[in-house]
């Protein structure tokens, strides 16, 4: 699977040795292994069953770099970019107006370790500087009301609830916490990764495809 980068990004770099790359194609198997996971189950609203579907998902996370509406990492470690410890994505409107909605989620092995705070830093970092000049200036991140380990993720990353949504059933039978994060009007330096609160992701807006 090629990938056509406009952006030209090799990877992310995070606190404390976490990396952020664009997906491979050779990532099937790990991505499989993921979402068997029963939290996955649980709180995505996109599954993936087979390698079929497997497929599928990698090749939405290349189409979306090509037209610059979908930035999804994967999220790994210096040295040991081959094990998968979760995912991390931008979602951006076409055209880009508004704000923007990252979103993300960790395998079963990665939990307890910082890596979901970790890994939205860096992604936060890297969105509001990579599209500054094209006016980017708000985040938005979405979870299930009873997710209450993506609420603390989101709050460590200086996503303060800014509104609850209500549930939209069959699809969506809860409320929703919609978390804000403004861009910094100067550089500052992310929130500390926490060990606390890790959850396996977060199940994203009423179209959110993690």
């Amino acid at each position: 699977m090629g990938r056509t980068d406009p952006y030209d990004v090799s990877a992310v770099t995070g606190s404390e040795g976490l990396r952020l790359r664009p997906w491979r194609e050779e990532d099937l198997p790990s991505v499989l292994r993921a979402y068997e996971d029963p939290a996955m189950r649980r709180w995505l609203a996109v599954q993936v069953f087979g390698p079929e579907e497997a497929a599928d998902w990698l090749e939405t996370q290349r189409t979306g770099w090509a037209a610059g509406t979908r930035f999804a990492f994967a999220v790994t470690e210096s040295g040991r970019e081959g094990e998968l410890l979760g995912n991390v994505v931008l979602k951006r409107s076409d055209p880009p107006n508004g704000p923007a909605e990252v979103g993300y989620w960790t395998t079963a092995s990665a939990r307890g370790r910082g890596v979901a705070t970790r890994a939205l830093a860096a992604l936060t970092d890297w969105a509001f500087t990579t599209f500054a000049e094209q006016g980017l200036t708000r985040l938005e991140l979405l979870h299930q009301v009873d997710n209450a380990a993506s609420c603390r993720v989101a709050e460590k990353c200086g996503y303060p609830l800014a509104r609850v949504i209500p549930a939209l059933p069959p699809d969506y039978p809860l409320d929703g916490h919609v978390h804000v994060r403004e861009a910094p009007a100067a550089a500052t330096v992310s929130p500390s990764a926490d060990r606390r609160g890790e959850a396996a992701g977060t199940g994203g807006g009423r179209a959110s495809a993690r």
